[in-house]
């Protein structure tokens, strides 16, 4: 193995030193770095680094499927900080229209084992509880009410220690709120299930959901038009109408970056002209 990791370091010097000479960019340098290190089970913190860095590349610029293949690449990782990108990349894809439901469901299970690989490997990241939630979450759709609302004890476990991790992460925050928002508005034979099965069962309220998606805002104002839309539904639902109508004309004319921003305009425009 040690023979293997000598033989990679060789190859790599000589790539860098004729990109060196011949002005390749770093970004290209960067593959070769990336396809070098999938020799190896264990990747170096060097190594390591480049991958995330690559990660987060083509994250930032949307390119699912291709940040999928790259992170796939190194499955096998001890390093928490690629296994919770892989279970993100793999919950991205199974949200993908072009995806299949069987495949839906197969990367919906496959993003909550990676994820539940980098809790053991890192109960000190937030990123690690965040994202361990959503994939639980994700997973109690295929697995009934009943399992739905115990793991709903875990969910709210996990996104307030990713909130205790990193005060300043706002998306830990909205999900906590949304988290409070659907057990606040739980239908009633849900909440009949719940407390003939459990004798504490998860409940909430909407001023509890408002306080996070508030706070939420305070740590990083407009960062997601779904959290501007949750403030006007919510006080909607304690009958705030001058409030409401505030943040949903704040999602209505917030810019649409993606397609989810998009569908939220018009939910937002739907419910300012019903009121």
């Amino acid at each position: 193995r040690d023979l293997v990791g000598r033989k990679e370091r060789r190859v790599l010097r000589a790539a860098l030193q004729i990109g060196a000479v011949m002005g390749v960019g770093k970004m290209k340098l960067s593959y070769l770095l990336i396809l070098l290190s999938s020799l190896s089970t264990n990747p170096t913190p060097f190594e390591v680094e480049e991958i995330i860095e690559q990660a987060d590349y083509l994250y930032g610029s949307g390119e699912t499927k291709k940040l999928y293949q790259l992170l796939t690449q190194h499955k096998n990782s001890e390093d928490a900080e690629i296994l919770w990108r892989l279970a993100r990349a793999s919950r991205d894809l199974a949200q993908l229209t072009s995806t299949s439901a069987e495949e839906k469901k197969q990367l919906v299970y496959e993003a909550l084992e990676y994820a539940k690989k980098a809790l053991e490997k890192n109960e000190s990241s937030f990123a690690v509880h965040k994202w361990y939630a959503i994939c639980i979450s994700d997973v109690g759709d295929y697995e009934g009410i009943k399992t739905k609302i115990a793991n709903a004890y875990v969910i709210k476990e996990h996104f307030q220690k990713a909130i205790e991790l990193n005060p300043k992460d706002a998306t830990s925050i909205h999900l906590m709120g949304i988290w409070c928002y659907s057990f606040a508005e739980m239908p009633w034979y849900q909440s009949k299930i719940a407390a003939m099965l459990f004798a504490a069962p998860p409940s909430s309220t909407y001023e509890e959901a408002l306080s996070y998606f508030h706070k939420a805002e305070e740590v990083d104002p407009n960062f997601y038009s779904k959290n501007l839309l949750l403030l006007g539904k919510t006080y909607l639902k304690l009958n705030n109408r001058k409030m409401a109508l505030l943040w949903l004309t704040k999602t209505r004319d917030y810019p649409a970056h993606t397609e989810e921003d998009k569908q939220v305009q018009k939910e937002a425009a739907e419910l300012l002209n019903s009121i």
